[in-house]
């Protein structure tokens, strides 16, 4: 896969992301519940908007794309530009390496 697009990195690496980038907003695990921002558990396959007794904007809800491995790596470069209304108040990850390193944590993490 070319530097644009999703391809496996560095769980360890990606650990340390989310625990400096992410956490502070976001948990992992089914019984944590929503923060700031919602919990992650179950993230891929999940459509935007979806997670029970979260307050999203208008904007994520009717989003209606399914989150994967190519929608977080689009979406986690600029969430803003993505969805654009989103209460994320996060700049993004702008180099694919991060990204790669992010998503391929949360694809194990968030089972």
């Amino acid at each position: 896969m070319g530097k644009d697009s999703f391809a496996d990195g560095d769980t360890k690496k990606g650990a340390n992301l989310f625990k400096t980038r992410c956490a502070q907003c976001h948990n992992l695990k089914a019984a944590e519940g929503n923060k700031i921002g919602p919990n992650l558990h179950g993230l891929f396959g999940r459509h935007t908007g979806s997670v029970e007794g979260f307050s999203y904007t208008d904007a994520n809800k009717s989003k209606d794309l399914v989150w994967k491995e190519d929608t977080l790596f689009d979406y986690l470069e600029n969430p803003k530009k993505y969805i654009p209304g989103t209460k994320m108040a996060f700049g993004g990850l702008k180099k694919p390496k991060d990204r790669n390193d992010l998503i391929t944590f949360l694809r194990e993490e968030t089972k």
